[in-house]
């Protein structure tokens, strides 16, 4: 035999072994969906009567009526319509977008530069991006690493 033959079996019985605990282990949760009430707790009865009230799954007859009326049918073809018409008219729109750069990256940059300082920013802004340029200067000046001690 070959290397590759001797192995052949230890494979097949790991797989086996592998199918054989993993099944063992399903089976093992299956008890744990059908839980069932300790006879011996007082609490029992009542635990049992809510179980048994809430098996089945509520009915449409149970649910509110809605206090709305429903609307016509042609009122809903016409919001389709409406819909599909917005949709046709966004299309066109999104058609119309130009979606890649034709033009120098640096002179877009630039421009989209210019239209950011165009906009007046508030003098209390100013003074907050200063204090918080201010407090990362001050937090990065006591992260730094103390000098070394000498050791003679």
């Amino acid at each position: 035999m070959t290397a590759p033959d001797m192995n052949a079996p230890i494979r097949k019985f790991a797989a086996v072994l592998t199918a054989a605990v993993a099944t063992a282990g399903l089976t093992a949760c299956v008890g744990a969906f059908n839980p069932e009430t300790d006879p011996t707790s007082a609490v029992a009865p009542r635990v049992q009567a809510l179980v048994d009230a809430h098996r089945e799954y509520p009915r449409w007859a149970d649910f509110p009526k809605s206090l709305q009326p429903e609307p016509e049918p042609a009122v809903l073809a016409a919001r389709v319509g409406a819909l599909n018409a917005s949709r046709g008219s966004l299309a066109d729109e999104v058609a119309r977008i130009e979606w890649t750069l034709t033009e120098d990256p640096a002179a877009f940059a630039a421009a989209t530069q210019a239209r950011v300082e165009a906009v007046q920013v508030a003098p209390v802004t100013q003074e907050t991006a200063a204090e918080i340029e201010e407090f990362a200067r001050r937090t990065r000046e006591r992260g730094r690493a103390p000098p070394p001690v000498p050791r003679r």
